[in-house]
């Protein structure tokens, strides 16, 4: 009797994708329950799933189970060629007191204002590291308020952060609800990020998911809900985001959706962007930063130094955003830090960088803000060789000729060391794309239309080349 429960259940789950082993640990797995592990959120289990991750690598590798059920943790160190595995039904929740996340020091060129930072989950030189299952991990970030300007993971803990490490897997879970950044994966090799659901819209800062210097990276069917920038490429140190292919995901953020920037240092190279939709939040009752609808679908930064190139997004579908479309080359000049062991040295940033080699086709908007779009560079730093074609931008217009010498004036300032952000101009002087400091953008079956009438022309190109 019990051999035919187990083939027919294997057959439903079968039907669903799902195989035996994803609902029942195996003989060899590092069950989180046999270290001591409690389903009880009132009690740490800490310790009990850092000896069995700390087993389960010293034995050569294998599975570490949480089984269903709902544990408490605090810091955990994740080691090379473990598998940590949720069943459905199993949600690791963060703890909620700050002397619970252990302080750990990176060893690698840091973020720009700490080396030193918490985390619910964190590794730095590792390697063959999964983390899957159906379950869900739960940073309750609510809990820890932003008490300074650059606090993240500092007094708000990241949920995952990866450091110098290489052949990751994240797939299938549920990350919800980080202190600041939900994911932070800095100077990763052969990464690959599949199925996961992504909520975080709980605090300050908390973007989905920020790849940062990596190589080699995939990343599809990700669905994200974020206060802050969704899908996110950085480059806090001179290394490179580049070789990475981002495909099938929706995406929906009070920010960017797609964003490349805004730290720069290294740059972008080889990204590849396609078949993304960005929607407005089912949720609209709180809002951290950004716009209700989102400040844009697009934004291509390089303000740091760096150089951007040979990038190419395609089939987006947009719902909303203020500014949809926005490509910046500007100088803000932020420098990174170098790691050590007794102390951190400022590198200084004394280079514009370049934008070049940019593709954006078969992109739909509809239902976005009046502002328009942008592609700017900087006097003597034109941006260059970006095509676009194939785009229809639908927004509510509305500019009048009485708002015209209002929007001149706005632009006239270059803002060249601001923060860069879609909306940093407001309405801008196209109610389609305004080209200032560019050579060689080409334009092909763009369709403007606006709801309400609106004066301005769709196209505007200053200092083009």
């Amino acid at each position: 009797m019990k051999n035919t429960v187990i083939a027919v259940l294997s057959a439903l789950l079968a039907l669903c994708g799902v195989s035996l082993r994803a609902v029942a640990a195996a003989p060899g797995d590092y069950v989180i329950t046999d270290y001591g592990a409690r389903a009880d959120t009132t009690v740490l289990s800490t310790e009990a799933l850092q000896r069995a991750i700390d087993d389960c690598s010293r034995q050569g590798g294998g599975r570490v189970v949480v089984p269903p059920g709902d544990y408490k943790i605090g810091s955990v160190e994740l080691r090379s060629h473990v598998n940590l595995h949720l069943m459905a039904g199993a949600t690791l929740y963060g703890s909620t007191r700050l002397e619970d996340y252990r302080p750990m020091k990176a060893r690698y060129v840091s973020l720009r204002t700490q080396s030193t930072t918490i985390q619910l989950l964190y590794a730095e030189g590792i390697s063959h590291l999964v983390i899957d299952g159906f379950g869900t991990i739960d940073g309750r970030g609510r809990a820890f308020q932003k008490l300074s300007w650059n606090d993240e993971g500092i007094t708000r803990p990241h949920l995952l952060r990866l450091i110098d490490s290489q052949d990751i897997v994240v797939k299938d879970v549920t990350l919800r609800n980080s202190g600041c950044w939900m994911q932070h994966y800095l100077a990763c090799d052969r990464l690959c990020i599949d199925g996961i659901k992504v909520e975080n819209r709980n605090n300050y800062n908390n973007d989905a998911l920020d790849l940062d210097g990596c190589h080699d990276v995939l990343v599809s069917n990700l669905w994200a809900d974020s206060d802050d920038d969704a899908i996110t490429l950085k480059s806090t140190s001179p290394r490179l985001c580049e070789n990475i292919s981002i495909a099938n995901c929706v995406v929906s953020s009070h920010c960017n959706a797609v964003k490349l920037g805004t730290e720069t240092n290294g740059g972008f190279r080889n990204i590849s962007i396609s078949n993304i939709v960005v929607k407005p939040s089912a949720d609209q009752r709180e809002k951290f930063f950004g716009q209700w609808i989102g400040s844009s679908a697009i934004s291509l930064e390089i303000v740091d130094g760096g150089v951007m190139e040979n990038v190419s997004l395609d089939h987006f579908t947009v719902e909303g955003t203020e500014s949809p479309i926005f490509i910046r080359l500007g100088n803000r000049g932020r420098g990174y830090l170098l790691a050590g062991d007794d102390f951190d040295s400022l590198i200084p940033i004394d280079s514009v960088g370049h934008i070049r080699g940019i593709s954006l086709s078969h992109i739909q908007i509809r239902n976005a803000g009046s502002m328009g779009c942008s592609i700017t560079g900087l006097p003597g730093h034109c941006v260059e060789n970006i095509s676009l074609d194939h785009i229809i931008l639908h927004h509510k217009g509305g500019v009048d000729s009485g708002q015209l010498a209002q929007i001149a004036e706005s632009v006239g300032d270059e803002k060249e060391k601001e923060y860069p952000e879609a909306t940093m101009w407001g309405n801008l002087p196209a109610k389609g794309f305004f080209v200032r400091h560019a050579r060689n953008v080409s334009f092909s079956d763009i369709r403007v239309e606006t709801v309400q009438p609106d004066v301005r022309p769709d196209f505007v190109y200053v200092d083009y080349e």
